[in-house]
């Protein structure tokens, strides 16, 4: 079984940026999506930004040009650039890797946004 492990959170100011990596236990062949959720304290676990097979992107509202996903070709894992950090930012960050027969996630990242 592939696990994920992500990489680059920790302690930023507002106005901060952060880039989090994934990277897996074993090789992933091929998918049909991944992505970055986070789970703020209190709510419930949410989508940030996925990027699909065919490499078409999608964001949450509260992140659309301020993050960017993008995919290690060689071995399959997202990243996340995360510019312009807000307190609304923090939490923990996941990331997930989804194929026809496998869904991996990582253990996740935190990531703090304060002054």
């Amino acid at each position: 079984q592939v696990q994920l492990v992500e990489s680059g959170g920790g302690f930023v100011q507002p106005g901060g940026s952060l880039r989090l990596s994934c990277v897996a236990s074993g090789r992933i062949s091929s998918f049909d999506v991944m992505g970055w959720y986070r789970q703020a304290p209190g709510k419930q676990r949410e989508l940030v930004a996925t990027l699909m097979h065919g490499a078409n992107t999608h964001y949450a509202d509260s992140v659309k040009g301020r993050f960017t996903i993008s995919r290690d070709m060689a071995k399959n894992t997202p990243s996340l650039q995360m510019n312009n950090l807000k307190p609304e930012d923090t939490g923990v960050y996941y990331c997930n890797v989804r194929g026809r027969r496998s869904d991996f996630w990582g253990q996740g990242t935190q990531v703090t946004v304060a002054t």
